[in-house]
């Protein structure tokens, strides 16, 4: 599995149990922090892992590097 199918995968998996969260526990009073809000917290970041994958999927490999840390460009 390649980076960006990960990334995409990861961020459809937490941004799902952050929409779980925040839509059933609501009511939910835990001493910290609430669950609804943490919630809204993981649909961020899986919104950002989404992002990430997608921007890595449409970009491919297009950019290696080589020997030296130098950036080569093309296929």
């Amino acid at each position: 599995m390649n980076k960006a199918s990960r990334n995409l995968s990861e961020g459809a998996v937490t941004l799902a149990t952050g929409l779980v969260l925040w839509l059933f526990t609501g009511d939910v009073d835990t001493p910290v922090v609430t669950l609804a809000k943490a919630g809204v917290v993981l649909m961020c970041v899986g919104g950002v892992l989404l992002a990430t994958g997608l921007y890595q999927r449409v970009r491919g490999g297009r950019v290696r590097r080589v020997r030296g840390g130098r950036v080569r460009r093309g296929a």
